[in-house]
């Protein structure tokens, strides 16, 4: 592990476009050093050079496939090695898929559970060194983890996807219960549908201007990382307006 930096470190995981692009660019405008990662280097690279402009301190590029157990581990001791710290876990990197109960094949299922629960399950395990050690030394350390609306409330269509999400918030719930004395906690943060690719399919339905945009987002995750160890803030749920309040 390298000399601990006196700069505040963000590890953001599905960091070159969508939600954890503009979480990237949140924490790079507040001078934070940042480990980003998706799957492809090329995109993040560039995402690096522009974070670097925005204000980020140093920023290290570790890609990675959310369903390679080795290199998720692997992620988080790059983390530790460059940084020697992590003020901030954003676990973002995850996949989605629609369809019905009585159609949605089993194998697609496995493939949501293992991008959307089981790699940021291995990711907690790999950084929480790291994060115990960082709360020690400055008092606190967070983990954010984007889930979704879908794992609070039921939406057609979207319940293999739901019960991801509603087994990640759970698993973060039960992560604070057992590390939050540790100075280390987790927030899910539980958004409707947000202006990023993912959502193309239902823009004809919903238009973009109207969903709720990434860097809302952000600064919901960045404001989580300015609370003490004695805040815990378990969920957070962002709904677009209207009657909406119960639906993605």
């Amino acid at each position: 592990m390298s000399e601990v930096s006196n700069t505040r470190a963000a590890l953001v995981t599905g960091a070159s476009r969508g939600i954890g692009a503009a979480i990237a660019e949140r924490f790079a405008a507040d001078g934070w050093d940042l480990t980003i990662s998706a799957r492809g280097r090329e995109a993040l690279e560039n995402k690096a050079a522009e974070l670097r402009e925005r204000g980020a301190g140093r920023v290290e590029v570790v890609p990675a496939d959310m369903t390679d157990a080795d290199a998720i581990t692997a992620l988080g001791t790059a983390h530790a090695d460059a940084f020697g710290r992590c003020d901030a876990l954003i676990i973002n990197a995850g996949m989605g898929s629609k369809g019905a109960v009585a159609e949605m094949p089993v194998k697609r299922f496995d493939r949501l559970y293992e991008v959307n629960v089981r790699a940021p399950y291995i990711l907690l395990q790999s950084v929480l060194p790291t994060l115990r050690a960082t709360a020690e030394s400055v008092g606190a350390a967070k983990v954010i983890a984007v889930a979704s609306i879908t794992g609070v409330y039921p939406e057609p269509e979207l319940s293999a996807y739901g019960a991801t999400k509603a087994a990640l918030i759970s698993l973060c719930e039960t992560f604070n219960l057992e590390e939050s004395e540790n100075g280390v906690s987790a927030t899910t943060i539980a958004p409707g549908y947000v202006n990023t690719d993912m959502t193309d399919w239902l823009k004809d339905r919903i238009p973009a201007d109207e969903m709720i945009t990434a860097a809302d987002v952000a600064v919901v995750a960045h404001s989580i990382t300015q609370l003490s160890r004695f805040a815990v803030l378990p969920n957070v749920v962002l709904t677009r307006p209207g009657t909406n309040l119960h639906r993605a």
